[in-house]
């Protein structure tokens, strides 16, 4: 149960996440040019958050979800101690847990 529960919440997480990156929010873009992308990058993102979070609901992608879901996680933590802005740490370890407790559960 506790496998299912992480497996939603880790669809549900990168969802949301992907929607307000697609969204784009000028806080969001001025975000992304700080950190040196280009302000549209942030939808490219979310695209693929998004993407990731529809390839783990279904069993038979999951395992590609998975691993695009840790691609982007693991390049948002390069950003975001390549800038030191170790504030975003805490939701991107979240994201990071529920990768890890997905792939432990069985």
């Amino acid at each position: 149960m506790l496998h299912s529960l992480s497996i939603w919440l880790l669809v549900i997480a990168f969802f949301g996440a992907g929607l307000f990156n697609t969204i784009g929010t000028p806080a969001t873009q001025s975000g992304f040019v700080r950190w040196g992308y280009p302000g549209w990058w942030c939808r490219v993102t979310g695209v693929l958050e998004m993407a990731a979070a529809v390839l783990i609901a279904f069993s038979f992608t999951r395992g590609l979800g998975l691993l695009l879901g840790a691609i982007v996680i693991a390049a948002a933590v390069l950003t975001v101690l390549r800038h030191r802005e170790f504030a975003h740490l805490a939701p991107l370890g979240f994201f990071a847990a529920l990768l890890l407790i997905t792939q432990i559960l069985p």
